[in-house]
């Protein structure tokens, strides 16, 4: 945990103030009541209910897929484990790129089902939902470098900013963001020297995700970590245990005990009082 108080739930303004501490801080997603609750115990700063759930928990390709009534399910699952995490939730795709109507109407969804802030993808472009949503009093982080609601205009998930102009640009709209109002800002998929530039330039937390260690904060998927993902996970995934391997073993030999007659055992029965199987023989 970080510098952040223990006894109470974090806030964004909490997050916000923590720039500069001695210690990074610390998300991780979750998307429903048991990972909320093991990441919660782990000491967590915050838990984001990444849209990333279209790909690691519904098996779609890409995070495109999912809609704001898909989010905010997922967001009450987790908002009912109860974490003193701060609860940050994804808007999606087309949730807030066609008017600031629209954006503060889905990021008040969020809300309701439980988060206590958004995370929106995009610069200087996104301005105005940013303030809009900010106008209705929630607080909002930014997210830019590899944006995965924009893979296709992207050419696909790829890191960002390798040339002069493509890191100016992420530093800019770094400045723009913070200076709009945001409370934290998500660098993913950044050369370091570029993650660096932008945590020195802003006056609020930046999380890295494939940005390196010049960041304020740090973040990365619940399966990923665990080793819950498909096929190969990226360069900057430091797995920490193999979830999916044990979890494979266990039901294996669920199986084979099934099959072998060996389960249930008899200390895993409900016996019948006596004289009852006389009475219903």
């Amino acid at each position: 945990m970080t510098d952040l108080p223990a006894s109470r739930r974090t806030t964004a303004p909490a997050v916000s103030a923590a720039k500069g501490g001695d210690t990074p801080l610390v998300m991780v997603t979750a998307y429903d009541a048991p990972s909320a609750r093991a990441v919660d115990a782990a000491g967590v700063d915050m838990i984001l209910v990444g849209d990333s759930v279209a790909m690691v928990v519904l098996g779609y390709e890409d995070t495109l897929q999912v809609t704001t009534a898909d989010m905010a399910h997922h967001v009450g699952a987790v908002a009912r484990a109860r974490p003193g995490a701060l609860i940050v939730a994804d808007l999606p795709w087309m949730s807030y790129h066609l008017g600031p109507d629209d954006a503060v109407r889905n990021a008040a969804a969020l809300v309701r089902a439980g988060a206590s802030a958004v995370k929106l993808e995009g610069g200087r472009k996104r301005l105005t939902a940013v303030g809009a949503i900010l106008d209705a009093e929630i607080p909002v982080m930014g997210h830019l470098g590899l944006t995965p609601q924009s893979f296709h205009v992207l050419g696909g998930f790829r890191v960002q900013g390798r040339d002069l102009d493509a890191a100016r640009a992420i530093v800019d709209d770094a400045d723009a963001l913070a200076e709009a109002g945001c409370f934290a800002i998500v660098l993913e998929c950044v050369p370091d020297a570029v993650a660096r530039l932008v945590t020195d330039s802003v006056a609020v937390p930046t999380i890295g995700i494939g940005a390196g260690r010049h960041c304020d904060g740090q973040v990365l998927v619940f399966h990923d970590l665990l080793g819950l993902g498909a096929g190969k996970p990226p360069k900057f995934v430091r797995q920490y245990a193999d979830l999916g391997r044990i979890a494979t073993e266990a039901v294996a030999a669920f199986a084979a005990d099934v099959r072998s007659g060996a389960f249930p055992s008899d200390s895993e029965t409900y016996h019948a009082p006596e004289g009852l199987s006389d009475a219903l023989g």
